[in-house]
């Protein structure tokens, strides 16, 4: 007989006897649990306990010995997508790590027995990693997600605990001795590399490019700035974000605007207090109206404005940024102001596919350099405020600036005075 998909959810498998053993058993997605000797209260209070447990575990069995990597994958990021979210509910950027993180454990052992996975085919994975050729920061970045994950099926009880302390005991690549490139540190962006970009960017990126040098803010922090997240009673004017990276740590941050940033930041606070300030919908708006101020064409002539835009458009302007459009913003601009030698650069009549067929090894080599040398992104820009404020004020300041926990954290940023060391070797001689 079928059962409905409608009954389904609410069928409860029931008691069986075992003949040949005179025992009790239930079977449950395929597997049998026997429960004790067929009609006995340890039978019955066996039976109702494997059944509370395979309900809370969402009707699946929780046998160590059959649930396989991708199952132990697949519960894990149920429980991952309620638990990596912002205060709002959007998901957090941790979701698409751990996703980059456990696709090579998929692929190589996604049909594994999860008990059956030890230190050897975590080193294997590892090596996987390096082949596909991810640096070692990111390679044990996601060793450690990949843990993580084990120790998270163990305080479920779907593998032995064994399993997880068996995993730990394999060691990050080390510097200099694993075939991991190396990722070159985060310099500070020179600054007449960021000057050029201002005449190529609107003028809400380029307060946001300044608010950051300013301010020594990370992007999303100035980004979903709102006026009423502001505290503007005293000279110095101190902003309290509603989301930011340490939040679920229960760590506060503020940022503090001084007389430039506030003067950069009075012509974007004139709107809805729960709006944000620097809004896509109103630079999208201010660059069609300085096409149309600079339009040659009468307007008796040609288009008239607003005669094609689209009921239900694919595309739609937001009203907030962004650090995917922020940061593509910004490097429009770079290329824009320096753009790449001739024979490096993508031709009118060809395709991205066509452009890079094109380029011989050499080529590439040179583009890449090329990029390397004028190319910069927008967390660079907390590199150079944390530099300053390290050079200028000492490394408590910038510590507090920045919103660290620990100044260890902050030399990460911030470049050491070099010149300081220079002039006291000259003293001593």
């Amino acid at each position: 007989m079928k059962i409905s998909q409608k009954n389904k959810n609410s069928f409860i498998p029931k008691l069986r006897f075992h003949k040949a053993s005179g025992r009790a058993y239930v079977v449950l997605n395929g597997t049998s649990f026997f429960v004790g000797a067929n009609g006995s209260p340890e039978a019955e209070q066996n039976y109702n306990r494997v059944i509370a447990e395979w309900l809370s575990n969402g009707r699946q069995s929780s046998a160590a010995n059959q649930i396989t990597i991708d199952q132990v994958i697949a519960r894990f990021w149920v429980y991952a997508e309620g638990y990596y979210r912002s205060p709002d509910g959007q998901p957090t950027s941790e979701l698409d790590s751990l996703r980059y993180a456990l696709r090579p454990l998929m692929q190589l052992y996604g049909n594994t027995p999860a008990c059956d996975f030890g230190p050897r085919c975590l080193r294997a994975v590892q090596q996987n990693m390096v082949k596909i050729g991810w640096c070692r920061n990111n390679v044990n970045r996601s060793l450690s997600r990949v843990k993580m994950v084990f120790k998270w099926a163990v305080s479920q009880e779907l593998v032995p605990s064994s399993v997880y302390h068996a995993l730990i005991t394999v060691a990050g690549l080390r510097k200099g001795r694993s075939e991991a490139h190396e990722t070159d540190p985060t310099k500070p962006v020179p600054q007449e590399h960021i000057d050029a970009t201002k005449p190529h960017v609107s003028r809400h990126i380029w307060a946001i490019i300044q608010l950051q040098l300013l301010t020594a803010s990370r992007p999303t922090e100035i980004l979903t700035l709102r006026p009423c997240d502001i505290e503007r009673s005293g000279r110095i004017w101190v902003y309290s974000p509603a989301d930011h990276k340490t939040a679920h740590h229960g760590h506060n941050r503020k940022i503090y605007f001084g007389p430039k940033a506030q003067e950069i930041l009075v012509p974007f606070l004139f709107r809805d207090p729960q709006a944000y300030c620097f809004a896509p919908t109103d630079a999208h708006a201010e660059r069609l109206t300085k096409l149309h101020q600079n339009r040659k064409t009468p307007l008796s002539c040609g288009n008239v404005p607003g005669a094609r835009r689209k009921d239900e458009p694919k595309w739609k302007t937001g009203d907030c940024y962004n650090v995917a459009a922020y940061r593509k913003a910004v490097t429009r601009a770079i290329e824009l102001a320096f753009p790449a030698p001739d024979h490096l650069r993508q031709r009118d009549d060809e395709t991205k596919k066509q452009w890079r067929k094109r380029l011989t090894k050499k080529e590439k080599a040179e583009l890449k350099a090329w990029h390397k040398q004028f190319h910069w992104h927008p967390h660079q820009l907390r590199h150079n405020a944390a530099t300053f404020l390290r050079k200028e004020f000492g490394i408590d300041t910038a510590r507090i600036i920045l919103g660290h926990r620990s100044a260890v954290i902050t030399e990460v940023y911030a470049e050491m005075d070099q010149q300081k060391a220079m002039e006291a070797v000259v003293r001593v001689g």
